[in-house]
């Protein structure tokens, strides 16, 4: 297998020490004007709304420039770009542009995700974002010329700007020249090319382009107008704070701060740039307050609102995220607010008010109701996150009932506003909870709320019926037994029962108890959307049939293990095997039908499962079936690869596999010999190899893992062939068993185990064995299993650069790169698996219960 090169640059030890001096710059700066930005706060409050909205719509001008200049800068290579995706473009380099030496152009490297799904030609895009930055620094270099020698014309304070123009001239000359020399491959590229070939020629085809003279003369022109939008900035930041502007002040007060962005290898120049502008404006007269106020307010306009649009575009991907958590958060606090508000009193001016209105009597109500509520929405919480449709609902009525008995209970408005977020929140998110009660649970708990409401109403009934009088003062008949009971048992108010005896107030709190206890046994009722213990119907023959027929896997075979849920397919020929964990159903690879039906199977299965108030997920999906489930807008995740032996070419010649024939010779040196043992088994060999497996489980510290693998069972290694490796006293000291595969001309195996004192070499001498097998039956290929976290070199998410870490510098996966090296000797070539999964909640859920459909049922 090929592997990518790493280069690694050497390091530049003044761009270190020059982003230290300007991150020192900027702590200087913000410490020595802490006092006088303190006093610049009332000013900028201040600042006339119509000059900061319209400073606000030319912030928002300059990112669709921005966005138009990605446009025609892809144009000019021959590249199409979507609006949207340029506005995206910018403001994630941008962003990122902050945080990376020589942001500026260093940012140009990140591509977000979107557009990498576009398959755009990775050299073509490089060149498209080399003619936006040379671009972007030609039109400084244009802006700024005429600007900076008129300031050195007309203020002997700036005599020495024009350094920083000349730097970026040298800059641009020298891109050119470079540029010029790839495209004519003059004799400069003619030494570059003699002295380092590789990397030459590995840059060679960015420069194999032309370029689209009219898109090229659009782009400048936009970034011309972009330089332009900055000078109005400054211009239009003095008009807000009421300082009298001029245009040749605002013109280089920007340009020079513009040229300190450019040549500063951090943070864009933060705090040299807020340190010159001031220094500037204050030289044209104005005061320090009024150049401070000034600064800061052009750096919201050009840096930090494109800095938080950035910093939102990154945060836009985990929005499902966000909907599905915030909610419940919310839901959670309104909770813990609630009970709080209960607890302590009211203030007595909104008191005193609100009994001019409302009567006591609904005032006592809504005060047991928000306790009651608070407790339901703790619970409902927990639920939410879940996904469960019934969880929402209950949340939404519980967030209205909060916001109105909030205001009834003692006008307390700051409550009743969370519960309006709440609220709004809910609606927002309504899509993100689409599983389902399971409607036989469902009836059963109701039942079970129904045995409990009558016991206990009963109870309450003769309670208060046969109570004595000294104990409350009242003498009960049925009509006021069943009207108290209804009081205390419903939570409707505050009584005019007052307990005279100790019994009597136990009475009363223990009623309040199991109106409480009564009320959230329904809720929770209404949230059984788990456990599905009862299988659809199995017919393990006709899937088998079904596999004879479509399968192409070699996952196939654990498809009809009996620890599976098999789900047929009403009107295709085909089925899904999957394993069911609390609210996940984990299909097993894919579905298993004609290949033309996939996409169809699997959203019938997906309906299926969203009835019953299951998330799906499957589980080492192949790269060429991600296809299947792109209707559906599922995401997927690399968990590692398949190695695939291609048997006819392989050999033991070459020095790669110099070691491993001289461990083979060792071993027959050692009179150790291989041996394929065909079905049926003896009982005898199936002790032999039994006590193999449980010394290898012990001594190894491993445990049976089922699913997408076998554990060792008599039953069914004894219709299967066994490939050993005995020792001289003939005793089996590694063996594999072979099972079906479905892939075509494929063979497969799936235990390998071995004792503590079997010799080096000894897997290896099985493996050959197993080719050697393979040839014998015609077999051209032999899929060797997944290695774990292999194949992550390029990580495309956060998620895989997590993995890709743990792959590498954590002890606990070290285990996986020994796997992969050992089958590395084999392997022609590698096979990508994913999982497939809903959203980032599901993804955070899924481990655990991988891990849980993965043990054998006996210890769960």
């Amino acid at each position: 297998m090929k592997f990518q090169k790493s280069i690694k640059y050497r390091e530049i030890p003044w761009q270190q020490v020059l982003a230290v001096l300007i991150l020192l710059l900027a702590f200087v700066f913000f410490r020595s004007e802490r006092k006088e930005m303190m006093q610049i706060i009332p000013n900028i409050k201040s600042a006339k709304p119509i000059w900061l909205l319209i400073g606000f719509g030319i912030t928002l001008l300059y990112i669709s420039l921005q966005a138009a200049m990605y446009i025609t800068s892809f144009k000019a290579i021959g590249l199409s770009l979507k609006f949207w995706d340029a506005v995206n473009l910018f403001l994630k380099r941008n962003f990122i542009s902050v945080f990376l030496p020589a942001g500026g152009i260093s940012s140009l490297a990140y591509l977000p995700k979107q557009i990498k799904k576009q398959q755009l030609e990775t050299n073509k895009v490089i060149q498209a974002s080399s003619v936006y930055g040379f671009i972007g620094l030609l039109t400084v270099f244009i802006i700024g010329v005429p600007i900076i020698f008129y300031s050195i014309y007309t203020n002997k304070y700036f005599n020495d700007s024009w350094i920083s123009l000349v730097i970026l001239g040298i800059i641009l000359i020298l891109v050119y020249f470079i540029f010029n020399s790839f495209k004519t491959k003059n004799k400069f590229y003619q030494i570059i090319e003699n002295k380092f070939p590789k990397i030459t020629e590995e840059i060679n085809p960015i420069f194999e382009t032309s370029l689209d003279r009219k898109n090229i003369n659009l782009t400048i022109l936009i970034s011309i107008i972009i330089e332009i939008t900055g000078i109005l900035h400054v211009y239009i930041a003095m008009l807000a704070l009421g300082i009298q502007p001029t245009f040749d002040v605002a013109a280089l007060a920007y340009t020079i701060s513009v040229l300190l962005m450019i040549i500063s290898p951090f943070l864009r120049g933060l705090g040299a740039v807020e340190f010159t502008m001031v220094y500037i404006l204050t030289q044209f007269g104005y005061s320090h307050n009024q150049s401070l106020a000034t600064t800061l307010l052009y750096r919201v306009f050009e840096f930090w609102l494109p800095l938080g649009f950035g910093c939102l575009s990154f945060m836009w991907r985990g929005r499902k995220l966000f909907a599905r958590i915030f909610p419940a958060v919310l839901i959670f606090t309104l909770g813990i607010i609630n009970i709080i508000s209960v607890i302590t009193p009211p203030l007595a001016e909104r008191l005193h008010l609100e009994k001019l209105y409302l009567p006591t009597e609904l005032m006592h109500l809504s005060k047991l109701m928000i306790l009651f509520i608070g407790i339901a929405l703790l619970i409902t919480s927990s639920y939410l996150i879940k996904g469960l449709k019934s969880a929402w609902i209950f949340a939404l009525i519980f967030s209205i009932l909060s916001f109105f008995g909030n205001i009834l209970k003692a006008l307390d408005y700051e409550e009743a506003g969370f519960a309006f977020l709440s609220i709004v929140m809910l609606i927002y998110s309504r899509n993100q909870y689409p599983l389902k009660t399971n409607l036989k649970r469902l009836r059963q708990g109701f039942s079970i709320f129904l045995l409990a409401f009558f016991s206990i109403f009963i109870f309450n009934v003769l309670s208060f019926y046969f109570i004595d009088k000294r104990h409350f003062g009242v003498d009960f008949s049925w009509n006021q037994a069943f009207y108290y009971t209804f009081q205390n048992f419903l939570l409707f108010s505050e009584n005019n029962l007052v307990p005279r005896t100790t019994f009597a107030q136990d009475f009363k709190d223990i009623n309040i108890f199991f109106g409480f206890s009564s009320w959230i046994l329904l809720i929770l009722t209404f949230f059984r959307a788990k456990n599905y213990n009862t299988k659809d119907v199995q017919d393990y023959k006709k899937a088998e049939e079904i596999i004879e027929k479509y399968g192409n896997s070699a996952l196939d075979y654990f498809k009809l293990m009996d620890d599976k849920t098999l789900y047929f397919s009403s009107t295709i020929d085909g089925f899904v095997s999957y394993k069911i964990d609390i609210n996940f159903a984990i299909v097993l690879d894919n579905v298993v039908c004609d290949t033309k039906y996939k996409s169809d199977l699997i959203s019938e299965f997906e309906n299926y499962c969203k009835t019953r108030g299951l998330k799906t997920a499957y589980y080492r999906v192949s790269e060429d079936d991600l296809i299947d489930f792109k209707r559906l807008e599922k995401q997927h995740l690399l968990i590692g690869q398949e190695g695939i032996i291609e048997v006819d070419s392989f050999n033991l010649q070459g020095k790669e596999h110099k070691s491993m024939r001289n461990a083979l010779n060792t071993l027959e040196k050692k009179a150790f010999k291989t041996d394929v043992i065909l079905p049926p088994l003896t009982e005898e060999f199936l002790n032999e190899i039994e006590a193999v497996s449980n010394e290898w489980l012990k001594e190894f510290d491993k445990k049976e893992i089922v699913f997408a693998e076998g554990k060792f069972e008599r039953k069914t290694l004894k219709n299967q062939t066994i490939i050993t490796l005995k020792n001289e006293e003939n005793k089996v000291v590694t063996f594999l068993n072979v099972i079906p595969d479905y892939t075509k001309d494929e063979m497969t195996y799936d235990l390998f185990r071995r004792t503590a004192d079997s010799p080096n070499g000894s897997m290896d001498a099985v493996i050959i064995a197993l080719i050697n097998h393979a040839k014998n039956n015609q077999k051209k290929y032999i899929n060797i299993g997944l290695t774990p976290l292999a194949g992550l070199d390029k990580p495309n998410n956060i998620a895989e650069q997590l993995m890709k870490f743990a792959y590498q510098r954590i002890g606990t996966f070290k285990q996986y790169q020994t796997m992969r090296d050992f089958k590395e000797k084999y392997a022609s070539y590698w096979i990508n698996k994913y999982i497939v999964y809903g959203n980032d909640v599901e993804l955070i859920q899924l481990p655990q219960t991988l891990n849980k459909v993965m043990k054998p049922e006996d210890e769960n």
